[in-house]
């Protein structure tokens, strides 16, 4: 059994980050995912690439340079899942002064150079289109730019690349158990179907997110080197509260922050809590505290008032973040730790991150395990495009316009959808087709055969909830049954497939 170089626990954004920069390298790769990937603290972000400007004030500039010059990298990288956004900051007389905010909002904008994002700015909300949804009593406030990204194809897009560069990626497949053994991990593997299988990799990587250290302990019988702590993320999401392309940033008694941010076109997304948290992190839920704080902190700034009954959507997610002993949740560093534990056959713990650093934190683990397997090759992650990112001058909007002429049979929407989910790998979904005809049956509404196909063929989708909920966010848009039908098209499909085996949809490579 010929080892591979790295085997990679764990399908979040740093695993798949980490399996792509080291394929990319030339080293042999296989990446294990116990559910779908991105399906738990990956998917659940508020979706967004930021430096954190409030975590200026606990003085973590580092981090906030780090996060701000990989914002200018992904923002180039990925233009069709990434976009910039400028996030209005209304000011509150009993919060924090203005002449504090300027300073924090001057650093941002010069802690690391832009070339994208236009700076900050204040502005009067009479004048402003920002300032209508507004309660009257907020007379003034600050504009800033960060980016926006779809956080789960975020992770696939990633995991396309490893799998592009010879990286085999595996999901509903656990590592049940995994031992030194001479120069070597034996490690298995259990998949879906209760199927195990041995391999054997010269080095491990443990990104198992808010599991990281249960693995260490439970799985590899090694003892943990840090601590995380687990503290949960809730967001809601009703009808859209405003109009126009703004987000906003709202500053509240409790010195915490939320945004609310335009979501799928009809939505209004308003996030996020911190809770800690000591439950099953794959069990997560939002609670009804949750749910009321966070109608009433956007009840404090906007006209338009809600409640609970006004909830269409929740999701929360289990951030695992390196424990620095802060006295609240909210304090936590978002900061990363890479434990390296070389006593044998190499082994790395990721501890904490944000899914701004993740290319960085891959960067870095793959120069720290490279070496010790004998490959000396060169980073390469930051100027190259992640699959579907590379168009001309990484310019989204000139790329849609493009694709309207060449495809003027699709409903402007639907190519719209396709271009901001797929990039130009839409050609690829769309292939010979020249007509809707062409694309299949409409399984569920503006939803095609070609494109569920894709899902399932080159993204790794194997249940209605990833291509409802993970590959897109089409639950919100689609009737109650969306899942039932889906489902049923699922099992139709497979049934279909010329399969090898019962598990090859889990084990193959994507195309």
């Amino acid at each position: 059994m010929k080892p591979y170089d790295l085997m990679v626990i764990g399908g979040g954004i740093n695993g798949a980050g980490i399996a792509r920069d080291a394929a990319g390298r030339g080293l042999s790769v296989l990446l294990c995912e116990k559910d779908d990937l991105a399906a738990h603290t990956s998917s659940a972000s508020t979706k967004l690439i930021h430096g954190g400007l409030r975590y200026l004030e606990y003085y973590e500039f580092g981090l906030v340079r780090k996060a701000l010059q990989e914002r200018e990298v992904l923002l180039k990288a990925a233009p069709h899942i990434i976009w910039p956004l400028r996030f209005v900051m209304p000011h509150d007389q009993a919060q924090r002064p203005e002449w504090m905010i300027r300073c924090g909002l001057f650093l941002y904008d010069h802690l690391a150079r832009r070339e994208v994002l236009p700076g900050s700015e204040t502005i009067s909300f009479a004048k402003h289109p920002s300032g209508a949804p507004l309660k009257a009593a907020f007379k003034r406030g600050f504009v800033y730019s960060d980016g926006w990204v779809q956080d789960a194809r975020l992770v696939v897009l990633n995991a396309m690349a490893a799998a592009e560069h010879g990286a085999r990626i595996v999901t509903r497949t656990a590592c049940v158990a995994a031992r030194r053994e001479g120069e070597n991990w034996l490690c298995t593997l259990q998949h879906e179907d209760g199927r195990q299988e041995q391999v054997r990799a010269r080095a491990v990587v443990n990104a198992a997110g808010p599991w990281v250290e249960s693995l260490l302990k439970d799985t590899l019988q090694l003892p943990s080197p840090k601590s995380i702590r687990l503290v949960k993320g809730s967001h809601i999401v009703v009808k859209k509260l405003f109009d126009h392309p703004y987000a906003y940033i709202f500053q509240n008694p409790d010195k915490r922050i939320i945004f609310a941010i335009p979501y799928e076109n009809d939505f209004t997304l308003i996030g996020t809590t911190d809770v800690e948290y000591h439950g099953d992190p794959g069990s997560v839920q939002i609670d009804g505290d949750e749910v009321d704080y966070l109608c009433r902190m956007s009840n404090r700034y906007f006209n338009s008032q809600i409640g609970p009954d006004d909830v269409l959507s929740t999701y929360s997610g289990v951030r695992p973040l390196l424990d620095d002993e802060a006295s609240n949740a909210s304090s936590v560093t978002r900061d990363y730790s890479l434990e390296l534990d070389h006593n044998g056959a190499p082994m790395l713990s990721v501890f904490g991150g944000k899914i701004t650093t993740y290319r960085k934190l891959a960067e870095e683990a793959v120069d720290r395990l490279a070496p010790l397997l004998g490959n000396q090759q060169p980073t390469w992650t930051a100027g190259v495009p992640l699959p579907g990112g590379d168009m001309p001058n990484a310019d989204a909007a000139a790329f849609l316009a493009a694709s309207q002429q060449r495809y003027p049979w699709l409903p402007a929407a639907l190519v719209q959808r396709y271009v901001k989910s797929y990039g130009t790998r839409l050609h690829t979904l769309i292939g010979s087709a020249r007509s809707l005809a062409d694309l299949g049956e409409e399984v569920l509404p503006g939803v095609y055969e070609a494109e569920l196909s894709y899902l399932v063929d080159q993204e790794w989708a194997t249940s209605a909830e990833d291509i409802l909920w993970r590959r897109s966010k089409l639950r919100l848009h689609l009737p109650a049954n969306a899942s039932v039908v889906l489902t049923d098209w699922l099992a139709r499909y497979r049934q279909c497939a010329v399969q090898p085996d019962s598990t090859a949809v889990h084990s193959a490579q994507p195309g």
